[in-house]
């Protein structure tokens, strides 16, 4: 398509936009019930022949709230949801930007229906990978630099985004061009089962409600076993986590994603404590003298050898978790193409996270069990 054509496109299409925008500010709210029980971003209501799906959080501490109606080909839409962005179920093309998003299509056997993503090389998938090798799923360029001609050529059905704010001039574009972006607001999730709730998102989606209920309901049972099978523990082993970067230790907060790891693999994160959902940012001196007795040390930054850690910085082996090689890492295990599967897979199967967590710090417990996604560093 000649640049010329697709600037006249974009012209017309925000001119469209910007009325819509004005008119969903008056439309009304989605009736209902809403069957999300984790996640705190997303609502789905679902009606006969069409679902309403809301992302109230698409990013940290956002101001915008999204709704899209999803219907079957036909289906009778109140005059109140006109004037959302509304895609025919089930879609059969798809575009999404992050590797979290790639197991939930492949969860429900929706994988071969990716046409487009961003940064190809970070999918670690062997199922994603084989069709992206086969040139099924076409690179188009990074998240912050989305080619938006080769979009308009491809034009999924729906492009799943995740931004960082509403100011994304790369989707606002695509969107006054005619492309069906839908914000995905999975990664600002803070619980474990919240971030793999967004499943139902993809559900809503390929009008597979009921699977991508089953599916996350196993994954919910499986973690709550986990967890209720990790309280029989006699001890609580204390924990340390994170590593140096340049002058500062970077580790998570005590209500954060990894937080809820700790606490629920029934373990003493040593900073549990500390108020917030991001991370801590301290000093050497502040790390050692609270940790330096610590039991275990979880996900030291990039590290897979204890050469390495001692490498980095010296003053790491004084910990005793270190001289005791109780110290497990996330950043071994890797796909094909150097991606980390912990990034890709684990917000999906907090389950198997946990269970990792369990066989670490209570091994009696689980002895059957393989570790998926730490390694303890050799």
């Amino acid at each position: 398509m000649k640049k010329s054509l697709i600037a006249f496109v974009l012209l017309i299409s925000a001119f469209a936009v910007s009325c819509k925008k004005d008119a969903v500010e008056k439309a009304v709210a989605p009736t209902g019930i809403n069957t999300i029980k984790h996640a705190k971003g997303l609502e789905i209501y679902r009606h006969d022949g069409y679902s309403i799906v809301k992302v109230t959080a698409p990013w940290p501490d956002a101001k915008e709230s999204f709704t899209y109606v999803l219907h079957k080909q036909g289906a009778a839409l109140p005059d109140s949801l006109k004037n959302y962005t509304a895609v025919q179920v089930p879609i059969k093309t798809i575009a999404v930007t992050s590797t979290t998003h790639i197991p939930s299509l492949e969860a429900l056997g929706a994988e071969k229906t990716l046409v487009a993503f961003p940064n190809t090389k970070y999918v670690s998938s062997l199922k994603t990978r084989a069709l992206i090798d086969s040139g099924k799923v076409k690179e188009i360029g990074t998240n912050e630099s989305i080619n938006i001609e080769m979009m308009i050529d491809i034009a999924p059905d729906a492009m799943v985004a995740h931004s960082i704010s509403s100011d994304n001039k790369t989707f606002n574009d695509l969107m006054q061009s005619g492309i069906k972006v839908l914000y995905n607001g999975d990664w600002t999730e803070q619980t474990p089962l919240g971030k793999a709730e967004w499943i139902k998102f993809f559900g809503a989606l390929y009008d597979k409600n009921d699977e991508a209920e089953a599916i996350f309901n196993k994954i919910e049972q499986d973690y709550d076993e986990a967890k209720k099978l990790a309280q029989n523990a006699p001890k609580r082993p204390t924990v340390l986590c994170g590593a140096m970067y340049q002058d500062h230790w970077y580790l998570p907060q005590g209500n954060s994603w990894a937080g809820y790891f700790l606490n629920d693999a029934h373990s003493q994160y040593l900073w549990a404590d500390s108020k917030g959902t991001g991370s801590l940012n301290l000093s050497f001196e502040t790390v050692f003298e609270k940790a330096k007795d610590a039991d275990f040390w979880i996900g030291p930054s990039e590290y897979t050898t204890f050469a390495e850690m001692e490498k980095g910085n010296p003053h790491y082996a004084e910990f005793k978790a270190f001289k005791n090689k109780n110290v497990y890492s996330w950043s071994s295990k890797k796909g094909p193409t150097g991606g980390l599967i912990y990034y890709e897979l684990a917000p999906n199967r907090p389950d198997l996270v946990l269970k990792d967590l369990v066989k670490i710090f209570h091994p009696e417990l689980l002895p059957n069990h393989t570790l998926q996604f730490f390694d303890k560093l050799k």
